[in-house]
């Protein structure tokens, strides 16, 4: 079986139960060597482990995939996200942009991605400036990725290779391995001797090749998202000098572009990369001997229009058992225990506006899916879990609603002392809101047969795709709908008592499970400084807990609801505050670093520091990632290395007895030069005594 997947439901592992672990983890520690990460191997590699001064060297990022997985090229067809990586390199050396050789065509279903299975290798030219002093010099990266099979997992790395910059000249090295492999099928530009024209109308694109010899074999990969029906066979009309290839355009594609920029892949040695002008007119359907080109036999369930909304429903019914909804809708079922002796018709009104909330809140989401589909993104069900702001709200709000429950106090309370009129129409907002609520809390989770239904919807017509999410709005209301419009129905159901109480406080044991979760989520999302992202978050926890505190011990008092907003605001405040901005990068210790850093001839800087330290983070972050200090260490070319003594490590220990000490924190400056002293710095650190420390050990040793 192929391993094509649904990158629509890149974060439909992200459920209480087994979702966790698609989080992004960056694994490396920018070292030389392949980093294992979740089912793929990353890699820097060159071609040549010296490159001249003033010369280029092919360098690439080489991904050995699992079975059964794939990463994106450029365009990911349906849904998905390419490999990215961000340099951080010696001064004088620049790298070019990451090259894509053809990719496959990876079938799901309704769904088609482009994308590599087994192993790819993206190359990469570094440049060295004429300037660049000889000698050894460390590249630095962070990768990002997206892997999929049935599900999505992104992913983080961070990798780095060693180079030596030579003055003479490098003998041209022999493209060998993946990188070579890679070299070898990247497209080309295509030739003046070669022609692409294109006829475009509201259904079809007819590309017409003119190579000089009779093609039978072709496959064209848009380079811009959303031209195409990526799904849709591409028929092929072999011509004498050349092929045609008829291209069902998207369904909501809208106006005939005015350039198609493609790849066309001719054999599996043979590719071009071509931008050709689309003339708008009829274009003429293929001859019945056209060949299809289509992808490799599907894996998944054929789906069609009406199979789709019937799985979307059945998706949304069984979302109300999901950990992150069945609270909620625990809660409506209260509600209408204790007012089973209301009007009928009010009971109904109630239904029909929680139904209204979960509907427009469903609209929302797809409206933004679409929104962010026509600009090229590839997003799907949960992708609000990528954004940290939405993570910690939703944690703090799950976090609150869990207190509530817990009886620490009541929600609405102090808004139902207001007064009659007040309350029956907050009561309707309620219901509402408790819709809204509903959908909020159901993103995290991905019910069994939502997947294919949510991924046939994202690449279908606008008003197809708003049929298929209203479908499973509905689902997901129906239970409460039902109830509130049989309102006899409540006689089955259990008479109010204290049971309610002890029950209600037992279903706040998942909420709480589920605010651990998504602060574990949203350190994931900060990695690596995700350990200090959730103590803020957990503050704020801490924040609304004396909140709750307030309302339950002056229940329907002004003054505690004020408090209590006051107190809310500032446990959000404290996750969403923008993490400092690192402008100087730590190399960590290890012998080899400190030799090389000496080997610089460029003063040194050893943090000997540990987490569980409070002196080593107060220094850290009053002096040592102060404005001041930072820009004297940059300007004196100091090398930074630090010395992470969280866990016992036997180098380092050496090390703090080399300079007399024995435990953290330690700070030591080695000055410039084959033979000088350690000057160690005192245990609590001021800007001036380390601004008068980097000057003066800035200097070799032996000058004024």
């Amino acid at each position: 079986m192929r391993g094509a997947g649904l990158a629509v439901v890149a974060l439909a592992a992200l459920t209480v139960g087994s979702g966790a672990r698609a989080q992004m983890v960056e694994v490396g520690d920018g070292g030389p060597g392949p980093v294992k990460a979740e089912h793929l191997t990353a890699e820097l590699t060159t071609l040549s482990p010296q490159i001249a001064v003033g010369g280029t060297l092919q360098a690439g990022l080489v991904l050995t995939i699992e079975e059964h997985w794939h990463v994106y090229w450029v365009n990911a067809g349906s849904a998905g996200e390419p490999p990215k990586i961000t340099w951080t390199l010696p001064a004088g050396m620049t790298a070019g942009p990451m090259q894509f050789p053809p990719p496959e065509r990876l079938p799901l279903g309704p769904l088609m991605d482009y994308g590599y299975e087994d192993g790819v290798a993206f190359p990469m030219l570094l440049t060295a400036s004429p300037k660049m002093k000889p000698g050894k010099v460390h590249l630095d990266a962070e990768v990002r990725w997206l892997v999929c099979s049935s599900v999505c997992l992104p992913g983080k790395a961070h990798l780095g290779i060693d180079v030596e910059v030579v003055k003479g000249p490098v003998a041209e090295a022999k493209p060998v391995g993946a990188l070579g492999s890679a070299l070898a099928a990247l497209p080309l530009e295509l030739p003046k001797t070669m022609s692409a024209t294109a006829v475009g109308d509201a259904k079809e694109i007819l590309v017409t090749l003119k190579t000089g010899t009779r093609e039978t074999d072709a496959e064209l990969y848009p380079f811009d998202s959303g031209q195409i029906d990526d799904a849709a066979s591409q028929q092929l009309q072999p011509l004498a000098d050349g092929v045609k290839i008829w291209l069902k355009r998207a369904p909501d594609a809208g106006s005939v572009p005015k350039t198609l920029h493609a790849l066309v892949e001719l054999s599996s040695t043979e590719a071009y990369d071509f931008t050709a002008e689309v003339t708008p007119g009829v274009v003429t359907p293929p001859p019945m001997a056209a060949k299809k080109v289509a992808a490799d036999e599907s894996t998944g369930p054929d789906l069609n229009a009406f199979s789709a909304i019937g799985l979307a429903f059945l998706g949304g019914l069984l979302l109300n058992l999901m950990p992150c909804v069945f609270p909620v809708l625990f809660l409506k079922g209260l509600a209408l225990v204790n007012t089973r002796h209301e009007e009928r018709g009010r009971q109904r009104t109630h239904g029909l506006v929680y139904t209204l909330g979960i509907v427009v809140s469903f609209w929302v989401i797809v409206a933004v899916l679409l929104v962010l589909r026509a600009g090229g993104r590839g997003l799907g069900w949960g992708f609000q879990l990528q954004s940290p702001t939405f993570v910690a709200v939703l944690a703090s709000l799950v976090f609150f609603l869990g207190l509530s429950l817990a009886g620490q106090f009541e929600i609405g309370l102090s808004l139902t002392s207001a007064g009659g009129g007040l309350a029956k129409k907050q009561g309707l907002a309620g219901s509402f809101f408790t819709g809204v609520l509903a959908t909020v809390v159901a993103t995290p989770c991905m019910a069994p047969l939502m997947g294919a239904a949510v991924g046939f919807a994202l690449v279908q017509a606008t008003w197809l795709a708003f049929v298929v999410f209203t479908a499973l709005a509905l689902g997901l209301a129906l239970p409460y709908l039902l109830l509130s419009m049989q309102p006899q129905w409540t006689k089955f159901l259990p008479r109010p008592g204290a049971w309610m109480e002890t029950l209600k406080q037992f279903v706040s044991v998942p909420l709480f499970a589920t605010a651990i979760w998504l602060a574990w989520v949203y350190g994931q999302l900060y990695s690596p400084e995700g350990v200090d992202r959730m103590v803020w978050l957990l503050s704020g926890f801490l924040v609304l807990a004396i909140a709750g505190w307030a309302l339950g011990k002056w229940p329907a008092k002004w003054g505690s609801a004020v408090a209590a907003v006051v107190l809310i605001t500032i446990a959000l405040a404290l996750p969403l505050r923008r993490p400092a901005v690192e402008t100087l990068v730590w190399q960590p210790y290890t012998e080899a670093n400190f030799a090389a850093a000496r080997a610089t001839g460029d003063p040194v800087f050893i943090d000997f520091t540990a987490a569980w330290c409070l002196s080593c983070q107060v220094n850290e972050r009053a002096v040592l990632k102060s404005a001041d200090v930072e820009k004297a260490l940059e300007k004196n070319h100091v090398q930074l290395l630090k010395a992470d003594w969280t866990q016992y490590d036997p180098a380092i220990t050496r090390e703090l007895a080399a300079v007399g000490r024995s435990g953290v924190p330690t700070y030591v400056i080695y000055p410039p030069g084959k033979v000088s002293n350690a000057d160690v710095l005192p245990e609590f650190l001021t800007k001036a005594v380390v601004l008068t420390a980097i000057e003066k050990d800035a200097k070799p040793m032996g000058t004024e």
